[in-house]
């Protein structure tokens, strides 16, 4: 029994608590840097569950409070409407660092749902088991899928699994998926593979990862990460431990009777049965029969198909299902919508074909001037970084962080080598605010320039690595809200005052420089400047005047003030842009 060790969330879950309370409780007990992954033997595990409870046991002074009101506790996050529902899962990475062998062993041992006929999958995504706790996850061949969704506004996944060969380390594929999931700002959790191999070198790949800005928890970082062999089915089931733990920390929750928020992540048309569409429910419940519209589609649910082919009635929130009755092919990403009627419906999705078939906008070429120019607002410039070269691509890097402009910031999202492809337009397109795809020395794959018009994202290759920089400080200098600073034009010295119907007319001479009818002025009086204004007349003689130089006599009206008095000092002045 010496050698048992529990996990910290093990624990919290045997004291029916979450496992930041329960950590937040032992730091202030003095057990400090507790993390829900740390293990303990069972002599530290009785001790922590003996001092938990001896501290928040009721006392007689404070009598704990009816049992009708639990939801007094303070929460350790943000409360969420409904109950927990299944975290969404993507698994990403490099290209045969084992992403499909890993969805196959969990397909084979965790399946939620073995009917007599064995596995049978047929949909994009199904749901895992671990102990009664479900893990729904999505089939999505890569990041470029992944992040096309998100293209279009969706949100279909709440964690990420990031596949790294441990005889390989961190690749390029590996790289832009990580830079794929920031973007996406979701939980990442690293699947180490391959243990098993002879080769395998874990402390490389963590070594890789913090490279990444990753830093393993085992080495003090934030970054959870668990060794596996996907093709021996080894410590699977510590990898969706873990999954649950990070959805415990993010507290999922779903509302089965509220509002259906859903996500296509498959759509196909098929020989007798029609189009057929593949959905997650993240919130409500979809039934048959419910009329429903997806993006520029819609139609009456026939049937429900779940991931081992059987017909069901309703898909609650984490459920994958394939949906039999909409008119059309639904475009992977959209969301779908219940509507209370079919007329309803079809009006809808009227009016988004009727909106997609209006003339698009000619997005003009663009150089990056013009693009800041639009949207001025923006203190943040997000760039997708190509190269011809790794040399040629950290020459690049360098020289972009190296760009210094006050109050903006300038994020590389992310930088590779290679053609300007589709992924990188996605990239740039899923990110709020400005962003923009940057080659140097690449060119652009044809599909990549094709999606970049129809996503309105800007591509802008260059040869010279000068040219490249220059154009991004300019740009990022139109960023910042204009400066500006006062020119002074020329002085007047105030001879007489002469009162007319509309105010007071100030009889002038210019001692110096000169005056201009568009000019501001501060009037002096000695020291102390009593008003700044804008000329309201400029008379020569009786004739309107457009500018009165030096030495010249001259009467003037200031707008907006009749107080102007015999020796005031006039100070003319206008206000020009200051360039860095």
């Amino acid at each position: 029994m010496a050698g048992i060790r529990k996990r910290i969330y093990e624990i919290a879950a045997e004291l029916g608590v979450s496992s930041k309370d329960l950590i937040t409780k032992l730091a202030e007990m003095g057990m400090p840097n507790l993390k829900a992954a740390n293990s303990v033997d069972e002599e530290e595990c009785t001790l922590i569950v003996n001092l938990y409870r001896e501290q928040v046991k009721p006392t007689e002074e404070a009598p704990s409070p009816p049992a009708a009101a639990p939801e007094a506790r303070p929460a350790a996050r943000p409360v969420k409407k409904g109950m927990p529902r299944p975290p969404i899962v993507s698994v990403l990475g490099h290209i045969d660092h084992g992403k499909t062998t890993l969805l196959d062993a969990i397909r084979h041992s965790h399946l939620a749902s073995k009917e007599a006929g064995g596995i049978t999958q047929t949909i994009g995504a199904y749901q895992a088991d671990l102990h009664g706790q479900k893990i729904t996850f999505i089939d999505t061949p890569g990041h470029k899928a992944f992040t096309g969704m998100r293209a279009r506004g969706a949100k279909a996944t709440d964690i990420a699994v990031l596949v790294v060969a441990a005889d390989d380390g961190v690749m390029a594929q590996t790289v832009e998926a990580i830079d794929h999931i920031r973007a996406a700002g979701i939980p990442l959790i690293v699947a180490i593979n391959k243990i098993d191999k002879p080769n395998a070198d874990i402390n490389k790949v963590m070594t890789d990862l913090a490279k990444q800005g990753l830093t393993p928890e085992a080495w003090g970082g934030q970054t959870i990460t668990v060794s596996i062999s996907a093709l021996n089915e080894e410590h699977i089931d510590e990898l969706l431990e873990m999954i649950l733990l990070v959805a415990e920390m993010e507290n999922l929750r779903a509302d089965p009777s509220g509002p259906l928020e859903a996500i296509v992540i498959e759509s196909h048309l098929t020989s007798g049965r029609g189009p057929v569409t593949t959905a997650v429910i993240r919130d409500g419940t979809l039934h048959e029969k419910d009329c429903v519209v997806a993006g520029s589609t819609y139609g009456r649910v026939k049937a429900l198909i779940d991931e081992n082919g059987k017909r069901v009635p309703e898909a609650g929130p984490g459920k994958a299902v394939e949906i039999l009755g909409l008119e059309e092919v639904a475009q992977v990403g959209t969301a779908l919508e219940v509507k209370k009627d079919a007329n309803e419906a079809k009006e809808v999705a009227a009016a988004r074909r009727g909106a997609q078939a209006a003339p698009r906008r000619v997005r003009p070429e663009l150089n990056v001037e013009d693009l800041f120019r639009v949207v001025a607002e923006e203190v943040k410039l997000s760039v997708v970084l190509k190269a011809a070269s790794t040399g040629a691509l950290e020459a690049a890097r360098r020289e972009i962080d190296g760009i210094h402009v006050e109050s903006v910031q300038l994020d590389v999202l992310h930088a590779g080598v290679g053609t300007i492809s589709e992924s990188d337009v996605l990239l740039a397109s899923t990110i709020g605010g400005t962003s923009l795809v940057v080659g140097f020395g690449v060119k652009v794959d044809p599909k990549a320039s094709k999606l970049a018009d129809a996503e309105g994202v800007i591509v802008l290759p260059y040869d010279i690595i000068y040219d490249l920089i220059d154009e991004l400080g300019r740009a990022l200098k139109r960023m910042v809200a204009p400066e500006y600073a006062e020119q002074k034009l020329g002085e007047a010295e105030v001879r007489q005052v002469f009162k007319i119907p509309h105010g007071m007319v100030a009889g002038c001479y210019v001692t110096q420089g000169k005056i201009t009818r568009s000019a501001r002025l501060h009037v002096m009086r000695g020291d102390r400047e009593v008003f700044t204004g804008e000329i309201a007349s400029l008379r020569r003689f009786e004739n309107d005047a457009r500018e009165v130089q030096a030495d010249r006599e001259c009467g003037i009206r200031v707008k907006d003030f009749d107080q102007v008095e015999v020796g005031d000092r006039l100070v003319f002045f206008t206000m020009e842009e200051v360039t860095h």
